[in-house]
Formats: C-alpha cells, structure tokens, sequence
C-alpha cells in the first residue's frame, strides 16, 4: 500500500554532486527567500511523503495534530510548518487505513499512535523515510548556513541607496549606467562564491 504515485518513489529527488536533497534544499531555501512573491513557491514534500513522514513521527511516540506540525517545524530549522488543513485530513486517512490509531487525552484530543499495519507501512520505505530525513536537514542546514534576515537588510539597503542616490538622474545618464555596472559586478562576484 503506497501513498505516492508509482510506489514509494525510492530514488527520487537526488541531486547529481551531493547529498540527497541538496538541490531541493537550495530551492526551497531560495524560494523561501524569495518570499514566493509573483512566483510558486517550493513545495517541501511529495506526493504521500508528509504522510509518510507523519506516520514515523507517530511510531517514534504517541502525539497529537499540533505536536506533529511543530515536530516537522523543528526538523526543517523553522523554514516550513504544515497546516492544519493538510495534515488533520492526512491523520483522518492513516486511521481510515489503520495505519494509525485515535484515543482521546484527558484534555479531550486525539492522540495518535501507531498500529501493526503502520509498523509494517514504515519497514517497507525504510529508504524513503531516510531521504525524506536527510531532505528536510538539508533545509535546516541551508537556513542555518545562509541567515536570510541579514541578507534581505543588505538587500533593501541597497534598494534604498539606489533609490535615494538615482532619485534625480536622467534616464541613460552616466551615473545610472554606472551604478548598474556596480550591481552586476557584486552580482557576478556572488554567484562565483565556493
């Protein structure tokens, strides 16, 4: 019983010259970065992968909806939560599947813990439960390696000081030429970065 299309996918999302998920990682990171304005933004998981996911999450220990979605929070450095409106539908298939089970707390919510048949589930895609892993610290990793509330400052400080320093300048003139000229030699020098 497969949630992704065409099995469990094993093999897939590997990027040529790295570790699993590393190309994924840099795009999402950079679509984080981006902040998806006029653009679609990365999507974090597969097709039956944030199920998959969940369900190791419920065998690790018993948790509730909220529990899950900070977890996978956590696993990706704060760079993706999912919502409500998809994992709650998500929990309510695995039960319907019995992959997993629903108990209700002595708060009066569910908590979600794992069956035989999900056990089973989850010693099937052993592999895709580990680059679905390695994928999302490949997304911490990248948030930690590349702080973005430093880079969007710079960012808008240049904006800002082209802005105010082109304010009056006419079109084609010297000064406009020459500031472009700046911005692709910083450009240039970014994107030859090791």
């Amino acid at each position: 019983m497969k949630f992704g299309p065409g099995g469990s996918g094993r093999g897939r999302g590997r990027g040529r010259g790295g570790p699993p998920g590393e190309k994924f990682a840099r795009a999402f990171a950079q679509a984080a970065f981006e902040g998806g304005k006029g653009r679609r933004r990365a999507r974090m998981f597969r097709r039956g992968e944030l199920k998959l996911l969940t369900l190791h999450l419920i065998a690790e220990e018993p948790r509730h909806g909220y529990d899950l979605i900070r977890q996978i929070e956590e696993l990706t450095g704060g760079h993706y939560a999912p919502s409500p409106g998809i994992v709650y539908p998500a929990l309510t298939l695995m039960a319907e599947m019995d992959l997993i089970a629903e108990t209700i707390d002595g708060d009066g919510k569910k908590i979600y813990s794992i069956t035989d048949e999900g056990s089973a589930r989850l010693a099937e895609d052993k592999a895709q439960i580990a680059e679905i892993l390695a994928r999302l610290e490949g997304v911490s990793k990248m948030g930690e390696a590349s702080d973005g509330a430093s880079i969007r400052r710079a960012v808008h400080n240049l904006k800002s000081a082209v802005r105010i320093r082109l304010a009056d300048e006419e079109k084609g003139s010297d000064k406009i030429l020459e500031v472009a000229a700046i911005i692709d030699e910083a450009a240039g020098k970014i994107e030859r970065l090791k």
